[in-house]
């Protein structure tokens, strides 16, 4: 990989306001971009709003559709990466949790949430693919919330080639510091096991359809180390190189990068 600059935010989203949404990424895609950031991440469904009820349906958009053609705007505007999730409709009136990645070319990666929550089961349809995508250089996974639970899927996509996995949530309810706590248990596993950068972040505040979430965000190295973080209950951004000196600290260290002495003969493939 290249050295990179990052932002990722948590934002507060409000359900069924998809055009307030859009205007709030403006100004925080504008704020990463002073800070020569090449790639900001959002939290799920931060352009829609989140919802696992059927109040979503209505602010549903295809994918190409208004939205994704205002991030497209917006990234080759801020020259920027969009990390940026909504309820996307397909042409069959399926439903999926999907997060964009939007670059400033005009390519626009897609990745479909493939772990459901319970709660999401009855609504959403679950993706069946786990792409990769590259920006300046670094070469990256998106996991969505619950996706997150599931080692085998970070280790599929380390395996494939990824440097560092996005993982944008929408998870309502406890206090910030409860909420990095539980984050803490499993995602600098995920970085640790794996040799690679783990970034996550939640929206912040009420949702405008019952739903309050805390702001937490972080970011965090290949050795499992904690680069930033934040936990609060306001909008706030977090800025950060990642560095190929961190990644080949740890994948040229024999005793510190797993996968290469991994047992894939004892593990069922796909």
């Amino acid at each position: 990989m290249q050295d990179i600059r990052i932002a990722v935010v948590t934002m507060n989203s409000r359900t069924n306001d998809t055009a307030g949404n859009l205007e709030k990424v403006a100004g925080w895609a504008a704020k990463a971009s002073a800070q020569q950031a090449r790639l900001i991440c959002f939290p799920e469904l931060n352009l829609t709003g989140y919802h696992s009820g059927e109040s979503i349906l209505s602010c549903a958009q295809p994918v190409p559709g208004p939205a994704s053609g205002f991030m497209a705007e917006l990234s080759r505007k801020y020259n920027i990466t969009i990390l940026a999730g909504l309820a996307e409709i397909d042409d069959r009136q399926q439903l999926f949790a999907t997060h964009l990645a939007v670059r400033p070319d005009g390519a626009t990666g897609i990745y479909r949430k493939t772990h459901l929550g319970p709660p999401e089961r009855n609504l959403f349809t679950p993706g069946h693919v786990a792409p990769l995508f590259s920006e300046s250089g670094l070469r990256y996974g998106i996991q969505l919330c619950y996706d997150a639970h599931f080692p085998e899927l970070s280790t599929r996509m380390a395996l494939a080639g990824a440097d560092a996995i996005f993982i944008p949530h929408a998870s309502p309810r406890s206090a910030p510091e409860q909420k990095m706590n539980s984050w803490m248990r499993h995602l600098p596993a995920r970085a640790f096991d794996n040799g690679l950068f783990i970034i996550a972040c939640n929206p912040c505040g009420d949702n405008g359809c019952g739903l309050s979430f805390p702001g937490v965000a972080v970011i965090i190295g290949p050795s499992g180390n904690i680069i930033a973080s934040y936990a609060g209950t306001d909008e706030q951004m977090l800025v950060t190189d990642l560095t190929a000196a961190d990644l080949d600290a740890v994948r040229g260290h024999l005793m510190r990068y797993f996968l290469p002495h991994r047992r894939s003969d004892l593990i069922q493939k796909d």
